[in-house]
């Protein structure tokens, strides 16, 4: 299939309840936040992983539809499919553990092999030259962070495990006391956020495309991901997740006829308050209870004095 010949831009809204969206290893797993705002974050990786589980359940064995960045997975030995599939019969392209293209052209071919059988290659890119060198693709669809609409305030939750690791630690939960309650108990944190409406914006470049094959094809299956992926992922961790919005502007043209920005500003989030919405950041807000739903916003997308060659999608 042809490459996209159309650059797109798209505004995408998802919310949790009583759940860590995207949890900070370096935080002991708290709910990213920006510190400055306390506004939620979600990392552009965490939406791409999303992407590539979805992909694996939905399409996975279908050709050209592999994904390259697997839990587990050795990336270099994906690398080396390249190079049996260049190389047929070269016994050492199946062997060495460091392997490099001969040439400009072969590295070509390395890098349209990977784009060709890996859809995360093709869509998102990869730096694929370490030991096995398959070269770098800058992939066509890119992600900002996730960024909640409202400050989030994450809770602390502690809960108990009524068992035990081990005899030893039996024992010593034991000692605690004659309750019968307390014998077994293992004590635990989790970190939820009550509510939070997050908003993502989101590129997808047909220049970009062009030297990776991404096709309309791709480009259907990403819209089908975005809306779908949030109910192949529950967990008691990341509480109830669902993808709200997804509004996308296609541009006529390879290089677009209006600056993102310009056409994000278009999508305007406001509070609802059963009458006309409130815009964030307005103090009337201080008298309405915490936002715990998707009712309790108004997403709003103006349409008027659209730039010329730009089409409006609202997908979900």
């Amino acid at each position: 299939m042809s490459a996209i010949s159309k650059r797109y831009d798209f505004v995408f809204l998802f919310d949790v309840a009583n759940g860590n969206p995207n949890g900070d290893p370096d935080a002991g797993n708290l709910p990213r936040l920006d510190p400055e705002t306390n506004q939620g974050l979600v990392t552009d990786v965490c939406l791409k992983r999303k992407i590539r589980n979805y992909a694996e359940i939905a399409r996975g064995g279908d050709t050209g539809c592999a994904i390259y960045v697997q839990e587990g997975a050795i990336l270099n030995e994906k690398h080396r499919q390249a190079y049996v599939a260049l190389r047929p019969d070269d016994k050492k392209a199946a062997t060495d553990k460091k392997l490099n293209p001969k040439d400009d052209g072969e590295a070509s071919k390395l890098r349209q092999f990977m784009c060709d059988n890996f859809f995360d290659v093709r869509t998102f890119g990869a730096v694929m030259s370490t030991g096995i060198n398959c070269g770098q693709v800058r992939g066509p669809v890119q992600f900002s962070f996730g960024r909640s609409v409202e400050a989030v305030v994450p809770l602390e939750i502690a809960i108990t495990r009524m068992a035990a690791t081990n005899e030893s630690e039996k024992a010593k939960q034991a000692e605690g006391g004659d309750d019968e309650r307390i014998e077994n108990r293992t004590m635990g944190r989790k970190y939820i956020i009550p509510y939070g409406l997050y908003c993502a914006h989101g590129f997808v470049s047909a220049k970009l495309a062009e030297r990776t094959g991404f096709s309309d094809g791709d480009l259907s299956f990403l819209w089908d991901a975005l809306k779908n992926m949030f109910e192949h992922d529950h967990s008691a961790a990341r509480g109830e997740m669902a993808a709200r919005k997804l509004i996308v502007f296609e541009h006529d043209s390879a290089l677009g006829r209006a600056p993102a920005h310009d056409l994000f500003e278009r999508v305007v989030v406001a509070r609802e308050n059963g009458g006309d919405p409130i815009p964030l950041g307005d103090r009337r807000l201080d008298n309405l209870s915490p936002a715990r739903r998707f009712a309790d916003y108004r997403v709003m997308l103006d349409r008027t004095g659209l730039p010329d060659g730009v089409t409006i999608h609202e997908l979900l």
